[in-house]
């Protein structure tokens, strides 16, 4: 199954759906599935789904997955053919659910399941979209706060679209904001500057983040790295702008130089050395290679684009049959 070719389900739709992308999440999961029902249960009763979305791991978290949702009808467990991704193992559960509210949620449990409540109060009063805004990380190193914030900064400066800082996935939108995203066509995505960009009434839940229940991060500095990337050019067209006003500085300093070698030619009876040379010359490599780069990104990204290919593949689904949902 491609994601344009997902099962219809036409049961009426609960009052919320969880979304859990899942990754060699083994060590975590039956706390993860333990907390989240009770966090359901306590806000909606029984009237809610909890989608996981295992994006092709390596460990016994699939196996799992498959006992749980076979042993409870409110847990669904989608099994990607490989590893797409954690933005896209997120995509592919948002596709899937079927609620009228939807809360996005990793499975470290370092977004506590237990503010779902509060949350769809901040909801009912009017929010389309509630998403968590950390005012403490805790376990996180310095570098990780540290770099975090600097590409936040870097981002909105670079963009037109105000995302929050110290905001990760971890959010309750409505089914018309689903709608909307799921309407975009991007490849890269990164989800919560597309939810930024959607625009509608979007309200901050302050909340502080805890420590990984248990295993290791999945998200390394490559995958930031490679985050970092998609956010600032899938949002911004500024990098191609700094490239080239780079090459016209470049091109100004080498007419300066220019015009430098021919008065010392014509009036000075001097030998220049081949230091000055050398820094020029690295200096336009470098300013060359830079401004390729760039455009290679760009490059690359519309090839990816023009190729529509699925963004996942769904190798498997697993559920129960669901008891009637009551509020």
């Amino acid at each position: 199954m491609i994601a344009t070719d997902l099962p219809r389900d036409d049961r009426p739709r609960p009052r919320v759906s969880v979304v859990v992308p899942c990754f060699n999440e083994e060590e975590v999961l039956a706390e993860t599935v333990r907390r989240l029902t009770g966090a359901c249960t306590a806000a909606v009763g029984t009237d809610y789904e909890i989608v996981f979305v295992d994006d092709g791991s390596r460990d016994r978290t699939w196996p799992l997955l498959q006992a749980f949702a076979a042993a409870d009808g409110h847990l669904v467990a989608v099994s990607l053919s490989r590893n797409f991704g954690h933005q896209l193992a997120l995509s592919a559960g948002l596709q899937l659910c079927r609620g009228e509210r939807i809360l996005m949620i990793d499975a470290d449990l370092q977004d506590p399941p237990e503010l779902l409540a509060p949350m769809l109060a901040v909801m009912d009063q009017g929010a389309d979209v509630v998403y968590g805004q950390r005012t403490e990380r805790q376990g996180e190193t310095a570098f990780k706060t540290g770099s975090a914030s600097l590409f936040y900064r870097l981002l909105n400066t670079l963009t037109d679209v105000d995302i929050p800082e110290n905001v990760g996935d971890f959010r309750l939108v409505t089914r018309p904001v689903l709608d909307a995203l799921l309407a975009l066509p991007e490849q890269h995505r990164f989800v919560r500057g597309l939810v930024a960009w959607l625009g509608f009434r979007q309200v901050a839940f302050p909340y502080a983040r805890a420590e990984r229940f248990a295993g290791v991060t999945k998200y390394p500095l490559r995958k930031m790295l490679r985050l970092a990337v998609d956010a600032i050019t899938g949002f911004s067209v500024v990098p191609l702008r700094i490239s080239m006003w780079a090459a016209l500085l470049c091109f100004g300093i080498a007419l300066g130089t220019m015009g430098y070698g021919l008065v010392s030619w014509l009036f000075f009876d001097v030998v220049r050395g081949w230091a000055s040379l050398i820094v020029l010359v690295a200096l336009f490599a470098g300013v060359q290679l830079l401004c390729l780069g760039i455009l290679g990104e760009y490059v690359g990204r519309m090839f990816m684009e023009a190729k529509r290919r699925p963004l996942y593949i769904v190798r498997e689904i697993v559920t129960a049959p669901r008891p009637d949902a009551t509020s």
